[in-house]
C-alpha cells in the first residue's frame, strides 16, 4: 500500500500529539488534511491556524458526505472507540487505518530512526531530531511532545531519514520499520494492554528484533533486549557512556566516552541524570551516522527540551514553577529527585493529576511513595482519557490520597486547584501530569508574574 494515491486524509482524534504529527506532515506534502476532536486544545487551534479543518461535534455532516471512499485515507487512534464518525466511514467502505499503521507505512520508506520506552523517549527523538537539524541531515520528524527548537512536534528538512517516537501503547511500535533504534526503558506500563511486566518487556524485546544491525540498536544498560545491541549509560562503563557530570549556572558539564575517545566538556540547560542518559543516547546515535563531535557539541548546547518537560520558571519573589508531563511513578521520581538534588532546602508543593484509572490502581502503592517526596500535596481527580469511572469502582483521587504518608495533602478539582495554590505557602511550585492539567500553566505564569519579570 503507498499512503501517496491518497488526496484526502481524515483524522479521527486528530488533537492527540501522535495524530497531529501525522497531520501536518500531509499537510506539508499537500495533501487535504481534516479530522475530528472531541475538545479544543491549544494543539488544534494551532492545526486551525494551519488550514486544517477540524470538527468538534460526532456528527456526519454534508462536508463529510461528499468525501470520496477511494481517494480518502482515514487515520484513527485506538484510544477511541465508538464514534458516530467512524461509524460512517466503517459503513461505507473508506479505508481506515491505525495511526501506527500510516506512520509504519511512512518509516518503511526511509531511513528510519526509531526511539522507544516507556519513559525518555520524547526526549531522546525530540533531541534526535534537534541534531539532525542541526547536522542538516534531509529527515522528517514525528515526535510525542512539543519541541522547543520546533515550536512543533513535527518538522520536513527532507524525506531520507525519518525521526519518530516507537509508542509501545497498543503495540503500535511494532507496526515500524526501524533502521536505527533507541530503547530507553521498559518499565511496567500500560497493563490494561501488556497484562504483566513479563509481557511488556518481551514486546520490547520483539521491537528491538526489528533493528537489522546489531551495531544500530542502542539500549540503556541494564535492559534485557535479547539480542546483541550497544549499550549506554552514565557514570559506569558501556559501549557509550557519559561521567563527570557537573552543575555550573544551570548548566551541566558532562564528558562521553566511545570505545575510541573521550569529548570531554559537553554542556547544555537540560536538568536531570535521566536527561544526560538520553543525551548520550542521542549523540552515539548521530555519531555513528557520521556526524562529527563539534557538530554535536554545538547542537547539545542549544536544545531547548520540550514543552511540559521540566519547563521552568524563575520569579522575582524567588519562587520557582516547574510544569511536567510526568504520569508514571519513574517519571515523579525523576522530576521531584532533580528538584530535591539541585533545591534540597526550598518547600515544594506538587499539583499532581493521575492519568488513567488503570494505571492509578496497577501503581497506586508507587505513586503514594513518590508523591511522599513533596511537602505539601494537591491531588486533581483523575484524568480519564479513554476509560470510564464505571468500568473502575473505588479508583479516585481520593483513595489514592489515603495511600500517601504526607499530612499536608487534599484532593481538588481542577476548576479550584488554581485558587487553591493561591492560597498555599510554598518556595516551588511543580504541577505534573499527562492529562488537561497544562490548563493551569498560563493562570499560574501570569499570576506568579503579576509585578514581576520573569527570568526565563
Amino acid at each position: 500500500m503507498n499512503v501517496d494515491q491518497y488526496q484526502n486524509f481524515y483524522f479521527v482524534g486528530i488533537g492527540g500529539i501522535g495524530m497531529s504529527a501525522l497531520a501536518r506532515y500531509f499537510q506539508a506534502s499537500g495533501k487535504k488534511v481534516l479530522g475530528y476532536d472531541r475538545t479544543p486544545t491549544k494543539l488544534t487551534t494551532a492545526l486551525l491556524m494551519e488550514g486544517i479543518e477540524i470538527a468538534f461535534e460526532d456528527t456526519v455532516d454534508s462536508g463529510l458526505e461528499s468525501l470520496d471512499k477511494d481517494s480518502t485515507l482515514v487515520i484513527y487512534t485506538p484510544a477511541i472507540k465508538q464514534l458516530s464518525i467512524l461509524s460512517f466511514f466503517q459503513e461505507n467502505g473508506f479505508t481506515i487505518l491505525k495511526r501506527a499503521e500510516v506512520l509504519g507505512l511512512i518509516t518503511r520508506n526511509t531511513n528510519c530512526l526509531a526511539v522507544a520506552g516507556t519513559h525518555g523517549k520524547t526526549t531522546t527523538s525530540s533531541l534526535i531530531a534537534h541534531l539532525c537539524k542541526e547536522a542538516n541531515l534531509p529527515f522528517s520528524c514525528f515526535l510525542g511532545g512539543i519541541a522547543e527548537n520546533f515550536k512543533s512536534n513535527f518538522l520536513f528538512n527532507g524525506s531520507e531519514y525519518s525521526v519518530v517516537e516507537a509508542d509501545e501503547y497498543d503495540r503500535s511500535f511494532l507496526k515500524l520499520s526501524p533502521d536505527w533504534a533507541v530503547i530507553t526503558s521498559t518499565d511496567a506500563d500500560h497493563l490494561d494492554i501488556y497484562g504483566d511486566r513479563q509481557t511488556i518487556e518481551q514486546g520490547f524485546r520483539e521491537f528491538g528484533a526489528l533493528v537489522p544491525e546489531n551495531n544500530q540498536l542502542f539500549v540503556r544498560k541494564g535492559i534485557d533486549i535479547g539480542r546483541p545491541c550497544r549499550f549506554y549509560a552514565v557514570n559506569e562503563p558501556a559501549d557509550y557512556y557519559s561521567d563527570n557530570l557537573r552543575m555550573d549556572r544551570d548548566r551541566i558539564y558532562f564528558d562521553f566516552h566511545t570505545p575510541a575517545e573521550v569529548v570531554r566538556d559537553f554542556v547544555w540547560e537540560i536538568p536531570g541524570i535521566h536527561n544526560v542518559e538520553n543525551a548520550t543516547a542521542a549523540i552515539a546515535l548521530l555519531h555513528n551516522l557520521g556526524v562529527d563531535f563539534n557538530t554535536l557539541k554545538a547542537a547539545i548546547a542549544s536544545f531547548k527540551g520540550i514543552k511540559r518537560r521540566y519547563t521552568k520558571h524563575f520569579f522575582e519573589s524567588g519562587k520557582i514553577y516547574i510544569d511536567d508531563y510526568a504520569h508514571h511513578p519513574t517519571e515523579l521520581d525523576a522530576v521531584i529527585g532533580s528538584i530535591r538534588t539541585f533545591y534540597p532546602e526550598k518547600k515544594l508543593l506538587v499539583v499532581f493529576q493521575p492519568h488513567l484509572f488503570s494505571r492509578t490502581r496497577d501503581f497506586a502503592d508507587d505513586f503514594a511513595a513518590s508523591l511522599e517526596n513533596s511537602d505539601e500535596l494537591m491531588l486533581l481527580d483523575i484524568y480519564p482519557a479513554r476509560e470510564i469511572q464505571q468500568n473502575f469502582p473505588g479508583i479516585t483521587s481520593d483513595w489514592l490520597a489515603d495511600k500517601v504518608k504526607a499530612k499536608m495533602k487534599e484532593v481538588a478539582g481542577l476548576d479550584a486547584a488554581l485558587e487553591k495554590i493561591k492560597e498555599k505557602d510554598f518556595d516551588i511550585l511543580l504541577t505534573v501530569g499527562a492529562g488537561n492539567i497544562d490548563t493551569l500553566y498560563d493562570p499560574i505564569v501570569a499570576w506568579l508574574s503579576q509585578g514581576e519579570h520573569v527570568n526565563s
